[in-house]
Protein backbone atom coordinates (compact mmCIF):
# COMPACT_ATOMS: atom_id res chain seq x y z
CA UNK A 1 0.00 0.00 0.00
CA UNK A 2 1.66 3.06 -1.10
CA UNK A 3 1.12 6.67 1.11
CA UNK A 4 -1.70 7.81 -0.76
CA UNK A 5 -3.79 4.74 -0.08
CA UNK A 6 -2.68 4.51 3.52
CA UNK A 7 -3.53 7.49 4.09
CA UNK A 8 -7.17 7.28 2.48
CA UNK A 9 -7.71 3.46 4.15
CA UNK A 10 -7.07 5.68 7.44
CA UNK A 11 -9.56 8.81 6.74
CA UNK A 12 -11.90 5.95 6.01
CA UNK A 13 -11.12 4.49 9.13
CA UNK A 14 -11.58 6.92 11.49
CA UNK A 15 -14.96 8.29 9.95
CA UNK A 16 -17.83 8.08 11.98
CA UNK A 17 -21.02 6.48 10.01
CA UNK A 18 -23.58 7.78 12.48
CA UNK A 19 -21.82 11.29 12.21
CA UNK A 20 -22.89 11.56 8.33
CA UNK A 21 -26.41 9.68 8.62
CA UNK A 22 -25.07 6.32 7.97
CA UNK A 23 -27.33 4.17 10.00
CA UNK A 24 -26.61 0.20 9.64
CA UNK A 25 -28.77 -2.34 11.84
CA UNK A 26 -26.23 -4.82 11.24
CA UNK A 27 -22.60 -4.97 13.28
CA UNK A 28 -19.19 -3.55 11.65
CA UNK A 29 -16.44 -5.50 11.38
CA UNK A 30 -14.43 -3.01 11.05
CA UNK A 31 -14.99 1.02 12.63
CA UNK A 32 -15.07 3.29 10.18
CA UNK A 33 -17.09 3.95 6.41
CA UNK A 34 -16.82 0.68 4.17
CA UNK A 35 -15.32 1.35 1.06
CA UNK A 36 -18.65 1.19 -1.01
CA UNK A 37 -19.77 4.16 1.39
CA UNK A 38 -17.36 6.30 0.65
CA UNK A 39 -17.62 4.84 -3.34
CA UNK A 40 -21.25 6.28 -3.24
CA UNK A 41 -20.17 9.30 -1.07
CA UNK A 42 -17.62 10.53 -3.88
CA UNK A 43 -19.45 9.56 -6.53
CA UNK A 44 -16.76 6.77 -7.74
CA UNK A 45 -17.35 3.19 -8.18
CA UNK A 46 -16.00 0.47 -5.43
CA UNK A 47 -13.35 -0.79 -7.75
CA UNK A 48 -11.77 2.68 -7.60
CA UNK A 49 -11.86 2.83 -4.56
CA UNK A 50 -10.22 -0.63 -3.65
CA UNK A 51 -7.65 0.37 -6.70
CA UNK A 52 -6.22 3.77 -5.02
CA UNK A 53 -5.70 1.93 -1.58
CA UNK A 54 -4.23 -0.75 -2.65
CA UNK A 55 -2.01 1.51 -5.07
CA UNK A 56 -2.94 0.01 -7.84
CA UNK A 57 -4.10 3.76 -9.00
CA UNK A 58 -2.17 6.24 -7.51
CA UNK A 59 -2.70 9.61 -9.77
CA UNK A 60 -6.26 9.94 -9.29
CA UNK A 61 -7.50 13.61 -10.60
CA UNK A 62 -8.12 16.64 -8.79
CA UNK A 63 -11.92 16.52 -9.35
CA UNK A 64 -12.11 12.74 -7.38
CA UNK A 65 -9.31 14.24 -4.98
CA UNK A 66 -11.56 17.02 -4.27
CA UNK A 67 -14.94 14.65 -4.47
CA UNK A 68 -12.57 12.07 -2.14
CA UNK A 69 -11.62 14.94 0.76
CA UNK A 70 -15.37 16.15 0.94
CA UNK A 71 -17.13 12.86 1.76
CA UNK A 72 -14.23 12.22 4.17
CA UNK A 73 -14.57 15.25 5.91
CA UNK A 74 -11.26 16.63 5.53
CA UNK A 75 -9.64 19.80 7.44
CA UNK A 76 -8.34 22.22 4.67
CA UNK A 77 -5.11 21.32 5.22
CA UNK A 78 -5.66 17.69 4.72
CA UNK A 79 -7.65 17.96 1.89
CA UNK A 80 -4.15 20.31 0.45
CA UNK A 81 -2.16 16.80 1.92
CA UNK A 82 -4.13 14.59 -0.19
CA UNK A 83 -3.80 16.69 -3.48
CA UNK A 84 0.13 16.73 -2.90
CA UNK A 85 0.01 13.10 -2.62
CA UNK A 86 -1.93 12.35 -5.87
CA UNK A 87 0.97 14.42 -7.71
CA UNK A 88 -1.38 17.73 -7.43
CA UNK A 89 1.37 19.88 -5.51
CA UNK A 90 0.81 23.70 -5.43
CA UNK A 91 2.46 25.68 -8.41
CA UNK A 92 2.74 29.77 -7.41
CA UNK A 93 2.83 29.28 -11.68
CA UNK A 94 -0.53 27.51 -11.70
CA UNK A 95 -4.21 28.81 -11.81
CA UNK A 96 -5.14 26.85 -7.92
CA UNK A 97 -7.85 24.62 -8.06
CA UNK A 98 -7.91 23.43 -4.28
CA UNK A 99 -11.26 23.68 -3.16
CA UNK A 100 -10.96 24.54 0.56
CA UNK A 101 -13.26 23.09 3.25
CA UNK A 102 -15.32 26.40 3.79
CA UNK A 103 -16.41 26.09 0.40
CA UNK A 104 -17.80 22.96 0.46
CA UNK A 105 -19.51 24.08 4.14
CA UNK A 106 -21.52 27.22 2.02
CA UNK A 107 -22.26 24.79 -0.93
CA UNK A 108 -23.47 22.74 1.96
CA UNK A 109 -25.69 25.34 3.23
CA UNK A 110 -26.72 26.84 -0.34
CA UNK A 111 -28.49 23.24 -1.34
CA UNK A 112 -31.69 25.05 -2.22
CA UNK A 113 -30.01 26.91 -5.05
CA UNK A 114 -27.94 25.54 -8.17
CA UNK A 115 -23.89 26.34 -6.98
CA UNK A 116 -21.03 25.80 -9.20
CA UNK A 117 -17.41 26.34 -8.40
CA UNK A 118 -14.90 26.86 -11.48
CA UNK A 119 -11.05 28.19 -11.62
CA UNK A 120 -9.97 31.39 -12.90
CA UNK A 121 -10.10 30.11 -16.13
CA UNK A 122 -13.60 29.23 -15.95
CA UNK A 123 -13.22 25.50 -16.00
CA UNK A 124 -15.97 23.82 -13.84
CA UNK A 125 -14.50 22.26 -10.59
CA UNK A 126 -17.16 20.85 -8.88
CA UNK A 127 -21.17 21.68 -8.45
CA UNK A 128 -24.47 20.56 -6.19
CA UNK A 129 -27.23 18.28 -7.15
CA UNK A 130 -29.67 21.14 -7.93
CA UNK A 131 -27.01 23.16 -10.28
CA UNK A 132 -27.20 19.36 -12.47
CA UNK A 133 -30.59 19.17 -11.95
CA UNK A 134 -31.25 22.74 -13.44
CA UNK A 135 -28.46 22.64 -16.12
CA UNK A 136 -27.89 19.09 -16.37
CA UNK A 137 -24.93 16.83 -15.87
CA UNK A 138 -21.69 17.89 -15.78
CA UNK A 139 -20.61 14.28 -16.16
CA UNK A 140 -21.71 13.81 -18.95
CA UNK A 141 -19.27 16.50 -20.39
CA UNK A 142 -15.91 15.98 -21.37
CA UNK A 143 -12.90 18.80 -19.68
CA UNK A 144 -13.34 20.80 -22.90
CA UNK A 145 -17.09 21.41 -22.28
CA UNK A 146 -16.92 22.01 -19.11
CA UNK A 147 -15.27 25.14 -20.03
CA UNK A 148 -17.56 27.91 -19.45
CA UNK A 149 -15.27 30.36 -21.99
CA UNK A 150 -15.06 27.36 -24.60
CA UNK A 151 -18.78 26.47 -24.51
CA UNK A 152 -19.67 30.04 -25.28
CA UNK A 153 -17.53 31.05 -28.11
CA UNK A 154 -17.49 27.71 -29.18
CA UNK A 155 -21.23 27.68 -29.27
CA UNK A 156 -21.85 24.45 -27.91
CA UNK A 157 -24.95 23.21 -26.85
CA UNK A 158 -26.58 24.88 -24.01
CA UNK A 159 -30.04 25.07 -22.46
CA UNK A 160 -29.89 29.01 -21.45
CA UNK A 161 -31.37 31.41 -23.68
CA UNK A 162 -29.94 35.09 -24.18
CA UNK A 163 -31.67 38.06 -25.61
CA UNK A 164 -28.51 39.64 -28.08
CA UNK A 165 -28.06 42.37 -25.54
CA UNK A 166 -27.68 39.58 -22.60
CA UNK A 167 -25.33 37.60 -24.46
CA UNK A 168 -23.29 40.73 -25.43
CA UNK A 169 -22.78 41.84 -22.02
CA UNK A 170 -22.31 38.38 -20.54
CA UNK A 171 -19.09 37.46 -23.13
CA UNK A 172 -17.65 41.13 -22.98
CA UNK A 173 -17.43 40.43 -18.90
CA UNK A 174 -16.41 36.78 -19.16
CA UNK A 175 -13.41 38.05 -21.74
CA UNK A 176 -12.60 41.24 -19.27
CA UNK A 177 -12.41 38.62 -16.57
CA UNK A 178 -9.84 36.38 -18.04
CA UNK A 179 -7.74 39.04 -19.37
CA UNK A 180 -7.63 40.08 -15.45
CA UNK A 181 -6.51 36.18 -15.25
CA UNK A 182 -3.62 36.43 -17.15
CA UNK A 183 -1.53 39.02 -15.15
CA UNK A 184 -2.44 37.16 -11.83
CA UNK A 185 -1.01 33.91 -13.54
CA UNK A 186 1.04 35.14 -16.31
CA UNK A 187 3.27 31.91 -16.52
CA UNK A 188 0.62 29.10 -16.58
CA UNK A 189 0.64 27.55 -19.91
CA UNK A 190 -3.39 26.05 -19.73
CA UNK A 191 -4.40 29.99 -19.80
CA UNK A 192 -1.91 30.59 -22.56
CA UNK A 193 -3.30 27.37 -24.48
CA UNK A 194 -6.69 28.51 -23.94
CA UNK A 195 -6.28 32.13 -25.54
CA UNK A 196 -5.20 30.60 -28.24
CA UNK A 197 -8.18 28.03 -28.68
CA UNK A 198 -10.38 30.88 -28.25
CA UNK A 199 -8.96 33.25 -30.50
CA UNK A 200 -10.64 30.58 -33.56
CA UNK A 201 -13.31 32.80 -32.56
CA UNK A 202 -14.03 35.99 -34.08
CA UNK A 203 -16.11 37.27 -31.37
CA UNK A 204 -13.51 36.41 -29.04
CA UNK A 205 -10.62 38.05 -30.83
CA UNK A 206 -13.08 41.22 -31.34
CA UNK A 207 -13.54 41.60 -27.52
CA UNK A 208 -9.97 40.64 -26.34
CA UNK A 209 -8.62 43.63 -28.60
CA UNK A 210 -10.33 45.87 -26.17
CA UNK A 211 -8.60 45.19 -23.29
CA UNK A 212 -11.43 45.85 -20.75
CA UNK A 213 -9.96 44.05 -17.40
CA UNK A 214 -12.99 43.46 -14.76
CA UNK A 215 -14.37 40.54 -12.93
CA UNK A 216 -16.95 38.83 -14.13
CA UNK A 217 -19.60 39.65 -10.87
CA UNK A 218 -23.64 38.87 -12.27
CA UNK A 219 -25.66 37.74 -14.47
CA UNK A 220 -29.35 36.70 -15.84
CA UNK A 221 -30.44 33.18 -17.09
CA UNK A 222 -33.50 31.69 -18.57
CA UNK A 223 -32.78 28.09 -18.44
CA UNK A 224 -35.02 26.26 -21.08
CA UNK A 225 -35.85 22.91 -19.15
CA UNK A 226 -36.84 19.78 -20.80
CA UNK A 227 -39.08 18.51 -17.85
CA UNK A 228 -40.18 22.35 -16.12
CA UNK A 229 -40.11 24.56 -19.14
CA UNK A 230 -38.35 27.98 -18.31
CA UNK A 231 -36.53 28.95 -15.32
CA UNK A 232 -35.86 32.45 -14.88
CA UNK A 233 -32.07 32.99 -12.61
CA UNK A 234 -29.81 35.66 -11.06
CA UNK A 235 -26.55 34.59 -10.92
CA UNK A 236 -23.87 36.15 -8.57
CA UNK A 237 -20.26 35.30 -8.62
CA UNK A 238 -18.37 35.12 -5.57
CA UNK A 239 -14.57 35.20 -5.93
CA UNK A 240 -12.34 33.79 -2.96
CA UNK A 241 -9.00 34.99 -1.49
CA UNK A 242 -5.87 34.07 -2.78
CA UNK A 243 -6.93 30.94 -4.55
CA UNK A 244 -9.48 33.25 -6.87
CA UNK A 245 -11.91 30.46 -7.51
CA UNK A 246 -15.60 31.51 -8.44
CA UNK A 247 -18.38 30.17 -6.88
CA UNK A 248 -21.67 31.04 -8.77
CA UNK A 249 -24.86 31.06 -7.04
CA UNK A 250 -28.13 31.03 -8.94
CA UNK A 251 -31.52 32.33 -7.39
CA UNK A 252 -34.30 32.78 -8.32
CA UNK A 253 -35.46 36.05 -10.28
CA UNK A 254 -37.83 37.94 -8.42
CA UNK A 255 -41.78 37.84 -9.54
CA UNK A 256 -40.96 34.71 -11.53
CA UNK A 257 -41.77 31.11 -10.54
CA UNK A 258 -38.45 29.84 -10.39
CA UNK A 259 -38.69 29.07 -7.06
CA UNK A 260 -41.37 26.50 -7.19
CA UNK A 261 -39.38 24.84 -10.15
CA UNK A 262 -36.55 24.74 -8.47
CA UNK A 263 -38.14 23.00 -5.80
CA UNK A 264 -39.48 20.82 -8.44
CA UNK A 265 -36.15 20.42 -10.06
CA UNK A 266 -34.78 19.02 -6.51
CA UNK A 267 -37.34 16.57 -6.19
CA UNK A 268 -37.21 15.24 -10.37
CA UNK A 269 -33.30 15.39 -9.81
CA UNK A 270 -30.12 15.34 -12.12
CA UNK A 271 -30.95 15.45 -16.27
CA UNK A 272 -29.10 14.23 -18.94
CA UNK A 273 -27.37 16.99 -21.26
CA UNK A 274 -28.59 16.32 -24.24
CA UNK A 275 -27.44 18.64 -27.58
CA UNK A 276 -29.70 21.42 -28.11
CA UNK A 277 -29.31 24.33 -30.23
CA UNK A 278 -28.61 28.39 -27.92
Amino acid sequence: MNNLGAELRAWRDRLDPQAIGLTHNSPRRAPGLRREELAVLAGISIEYVVRLEQGRATTPSAQVCLALAHALQLSDEEQAHLMRLAGHAADPNRIPRLIPGSVHRIMDQLSGHPLAVYDATWQLLHWNPLFAATFGDPTALSADDRNMLLRQFEDKPNHAKFTPAERSAFEESLVADLRATTSRYPNDQDVRALIVRLKRSARFRELWALGAVAQHQSGHKVIDHPEVGTVDLDSDTLTTQGSNLRVVVYTPRPGTDARSKLDLLAAIGTQKLAPRGK
